[in-house]
């Protein structure tokens, strides 16, 4: 049989009944952490001269030449190898792709993939001002 002792929490003191057999100072997890959080940030105030206050900075503020090169070299070896692993179809479109395909797209004649060329060896285009099928010469 358990008898029913109560204890206080040692963070938010209320009273509660403990749930292990061992002797437990706060009544739930977050009370627990919330202590130690406040044990920490106490030990790091009382650390720290008074009259000085500052922001913590990192242990190392130097950037050596050999570290930005090695980083630098790392981007590029990685970019070289993505440029050599992607489909030239998956790779993104560029300004000329983009005007090239805008060209296209204004001129007059396109060029009709699917008829045959008709027996004087003229190719079939479809001309976008008229609206018809012309045939012509491929240059």
């Amino acid at each position: 049989m358990r008898d029913n002792k109560f204890y206080t929490c040692a963070y938010c003191f209320k009273e509660f009944e403990p749930k292990r057999r061992r002797v437990q100072r706060y009544c739930s997890n977050t009370c627990r952490s919330k202590a130690y959080h406040a044990r920490k940030t106490e030990s790091q105030v009382l650390t720290t001269p008074s009259s000085e206050v500052t922001t913590p900075t990192p242990q190392n503020e130097n950037m050596s030449l050999a570290g930005v090169g090695n980083a630098a070299a790392g981007v590029l070896a990685a970019n070289a190898i993505k440029s050599l692993l992607t489909k030239e179809s998956n790779k993104p479109a560029t300004k000329g792709d983009l005007t090239q395909l805008l060209e296209k797209l204004n001129s007059r004649y396109h060029f009709i993939k699917n008829m045959q060329p008709n027996e004087f060896g003229q190719y079939p285009y479809f001309d976008m001002v008229e609206g018809v099928v012309v045939y012509m010469r491929n240059n």
